[in-house]
């Protein structure tokens, strides 16, 4: 577990990893704020590295409620790509992620993508994603996430990376 993570708990409706050759360091050039954690499941389990099936994950604290996760930058940052893993091997539920960037301080936000995910216990428990993006001076990087578009759960997330 990285130790120099900083991070913070997103205000009530708030709307505001690893080293790899290109990746954005997220741990030195940018605060995590998240709007629920497990304390078993933190949110800087999404950076250390322990990817794939059985990996260590964020998870929210909340059955069945949106949650979002806002990566706030020191600098404004262009990123090409993200790479993010979401596991679910105990319910059956559909998870959606939505993508956004914000340009002005996170005043407003722009949709990148939206992807829906459906775990089933018995079938598919893990979705990895690697994705070319074409983003200029972003300043915050948002997902939002919806744990149960169809069945029931916590919102989740195994790993997440980006790339200048």
């Amino acid at each position: 577990m990285s130790n120099s993570v900083r991070k913070r708990l997103l205000a009530e409706g708030q709307s505001s990893g690893q080293d790899v050759a290109g990746s954005i360091d997220i741990d030195t050039c940018a605060v995590i704020a998240y709007s629920s954690e497990d304390p078993e499941h933190p949110i800087e389990n999404i950076l250390d590295g322990r990817n794939g099936a059985g990996g260590t994950r964020w998870a929210s604290a909340r059955h069945n409620t949106p949650e979002q996760i806002v990566l706030e930058f020191d600098t404004p940052q262009s990123i090409s790509r993200l790479v993010y893993e979401v596991e679910e091997r105990n319910f059956e539920r559909t998870q959606e992620i939505r993508v956004e960037v914000s340009n002005d301080a996170g005043r407003t936000y722009r949709q990148l993508l939206v992807q829906e995910f459906t775990f089933s216990p018995q079938g598919a428990t893990l979705q990895h994603e690697d994705l070319r993006l074409s983003v200029e001076a972003a300043d915050h990087f948002r997902l939002m996430i919806v744990p149960n578009k169809n069945g029931h759960g916590r919102a989740t997330l195994t790993s997440l990376r980006l790339y200048a």
